[in-house]
């Protein structure tokens, strides 16, 4: 609106089409030379209160199938929230419009909630549950862009800094945008309040920088893995049934490793959470325990699908060449090859 405000420091904390970013880099504000891209994924949010069946003591869960999936998360308070995430062109929220049933299905409201009753027929009666709960008011479609990891890109330049998504926009799939922006604001008042000086500030917003570079890079690079490991990679778990004979259910590649991991991922879980939470503080620049217990196992992840789904130009593509060439980088694929060696012809 044409005010001018005078302060001490900048703070850009405008987001993943941030005009302050723009500016920094000398980029458009959006496009293709904005250095966002379109991940490959569209979601369906939807946030209610809900009478869950289980009463609460699930607090998060993951449905896995073909080209698309479905999370359940309980956020307190008998509010809940879903995401379903779909491998879909950009813009379908326009281009499908039309596709959205306008009459109830299976007690599902029109719009976007019959839609997705459609979309996940034959899945867990828990996600219809939810879906038939939920009003088409309370759910929001977008299109997943993200970034990939700044390591070249300046963070801050004079006393204006880069926060959250304006410097390191992910993929919600670990959950990560909203905590990484507020490990940023963390570290930046950490630091601001550490020096007495205005002429202080560049030097304390180049050791925030450093100490949040490689831990921000490494999610972003993860949450784009985990995307592409769970619509790619995973399928209907291959299974045998003896009904009117016995008959074999998806015995492709995927359907078989699939079912091999189900008992494997409720451990990668577990370490993916300790590598996510284990340091929020950032006190130090690089937690190899954490990453190395996590990329080792996600290195078999990786092994396990790269005959079927992955080529040599594969980490590129999933973003991790931003985590890989950081400054753990030697020490994550010493890490990863050790527990398959054969997996150094990808990296």
């Amino acid at each position: 609106n044409g005010e001018t405000i005078h302060g001490d420091v900048l703070i850009g904390a405008d987001g993943i089409w941030s005009a302050t970013r723009a500016t920094m880099h000398g980029n458009d504000l959006r496009g293709d030379s904005s250095g966002a891209s379109y991940s490959g994924y569209t979601v369906y949010a939807g946030e209610l209160y809900y009478d869950s069946p289980d009463k609460g003591e699930v607090g998060y869960k993951v449905y896995i199938g073909p080209n698309q999936y479905f999370v359940v998360t309980d956020i307190g308070k008998g509010r809940y929230q879903w995401y379903a995430f779909l491998a879909k062109p950009v813009g379908t929220a326009e281009s499908e419009a039309s596709l959205k049933p306008i009459f109830e299905v299976d007690g599902c409201a029109p719009g976007n909630p019959a839609y997705l009753r459609e979309v996940f027929e034959g899945w867990s009666h828990e996600i219809h549950d939810i879906i038939r709960a939920t009003r088409d008011d309370e759910i929001q479609q977008r299109d997943l862009y993200d970034r990939p990891p700044s390591l070249m890109k300046p963070w801050h330049e004079g006393r204006v800094a880069l926060l959250g998504d304006a410097i390191h926009a992910m993929m919600p799939n670990l959950g990560q945008g909203g905590c990484q922006a507020m490990e940023d604001a963390i570290v930046i008042a950490e630091e601001l309040s550490a020096i007495a000086r205005r002429s202080e500030v560049p030097d304390a917003l180049a050791r925030y920088k450093e100490r949040r570079l490689v831990r921000s890079a490494s999610v972003q690079g993860l949450s784009r893995f985990a995307s592409d490991i769970i619509i790619r990679g995973f399928d209907t778990p291959a299974k045998i049934t003896t009904e009117d004979g016995i008959k074999f259910e998806n015995f492709g590649y995927a359907g078989i490793v699939t079912r091999m991991l189900q008992p494997i991922l409720p451990v990668f879980f577990t370490v993916q959470f300790n590598f996510l939470y284990n340091d929020y503080r950032n006190r130090f620049a690089v937690d190899l325990a954490a990453a190395g217990g996590f990329l080792a196992l996600g290195g078999l992840l990786l092994l396990a699908f790269s005959a079927g789904i992955f080529d040599a130009g594969v980490l590129a593509g999933l973003g991790l060449e931003g985590a890989l060439t950081s400054a753990e980088g030697t020490g994550i694929i010493e890490t990863i090859q050790s527990v398959a060696p054969e997996v150094d012809s990808l990296l």
